[in-house]
């Protein structure tokens, strides 16, 4: 194989995105679009000169990888389906919204030749990627952080604030740091959780403590109803005499010893696409089909970020530390 047929269930915003992106890719062809809402798959369709499909059986006979875009719940279901057809799977984030779901797919990726990759693109955005060269190539051993990462609303689009859809609001979108802690970090070994309710119909505002094998520590803060200040998103590492800052998707600020003076490093001048790391991601996917290249974000990945999530609405609901196996 040479060139990926690609095929993409769900054609919303983030359906669109990807397919923009791989459209443009030189061994990737999108041949089939597929969504319950036909008139959205046919427009997609148009989009990217490929055809919209009445159904996942049918799409999945005509394709060698599938892009699972659709609402977070029905995840699990399509992905199986496509790995038992001997597909490829991107599984856009959260790969499921139960750890038995979850579970249930790392155990059919691991029983298959497939590539199989979920979409944390937060691992391919340059400035996150520069947070984790200045840790690695500096040594920092970074001793605490904060992070916060908030949205102004559950407002747009209307089933952003249906945990019945989303699974709840850390799955919709805390689930990018919960993952990206660990990316940068290593692995969680505890998490306490408080929070609290004031404009939907679940748990919208939190705090969370989290520890690391390394013997770090960090706090998250994630609230769903922050306004759309900037920035938004941010982390704040600190080391020894040493603080590295991002600010959205654009910059990051470096300052090591006690010399005053801060080096910046700027993305300003990147599309969305790179900036957000969609293009990175949908490359290394079809690098992994086409050139074997490790899989970057794997099945086991996806697992222990859901994990993470619920690790996080236990302990909310008990009141209690939540403690990983090391």
């Amino acid at each position: 194989m040479n060139r990926v047929r690609i095929g993409i269930v769900g054609a919303g915003f983030i359906g669109n995105m990807h397919a923009r992106i791989l459209a443009e890719i030189p061994r990737a062809d999108v041949v089939a679009i597929y969504d319950r809402q036909s008139d959205r798959a046919q427009a997609l369709a148009r989009r990217v000169e490929a055809e919209a499909v009445p159904s996942l059986t049918t799409l999945l006979e005509r394709v060698d990888a599938v892009y699972i875009t659709a609402p977070n719940r029905t995840h699990p279901d399509i992905a199986l389906a496509a790995l038992d057809r001997g597909c490829h799977v991107f599984c856009e984030k959260p790969m499921a919204v139960s750890l038995d779901a979850a579970r249930a797919m790392l155990e059919a990726s691991e029983h298959s030749d497939r590539v199989f990759q979920v979409g944390h693109n937060r691992r391919f955005a340059p400035v996150y990627q520069k947070v984790k060269e200045l840790i690695n190539t500096d040594h920092l051993r970074p001793h605490s952080a904060h992070i916060k990462m908030n949205r102004g609303e559950l407002l747009d689009p209307p089933w952003v604030g249906r945990p019945d859809v989303t699974g709840g609001f850390l799955y919709e979108t805390t689930i990018h740091m919960l993952d990206m802690v660990r990316w940068l970090f290593g692995e969680v070994t505890s998490v306490m959780v408080v929070g609290s309710s004031h404009e939907y119909g679940e748990v919208d505002d939190f705090s969370m403590l989290l520890t690391f094998a390394s013997g770090m520590h960090a706090t998250l803060a994630s609230s769903a109803d922050a306004s759309w200040f900037f920035p938004f998103e941010r982390i704040e590492v600190f080391a020894h005499h040493a603080t590295i800052e991002t600010q959205e998707m654009v910059c990051v600020t470096y300052t090591e010893g006690l010399d005053p003076r801060v080096t910046t490093f700027s993305f300003h001048q990147l599309s969305r696409e790179d900036q957000w790391g969609y293009r990175r991601e949908d490359d290394a996917f079809i690098r992994s089909i086409l050139d074997g290249a490790p899989v970057a974000v794997s099945a086991r990945d996806g697992y222990k970020a859901v994990e993470l999530v619920e690790a996080c609405y236990r302990s909310l609901r008990t009141g209690e530390r939540i403690w990983f196996d090391a």
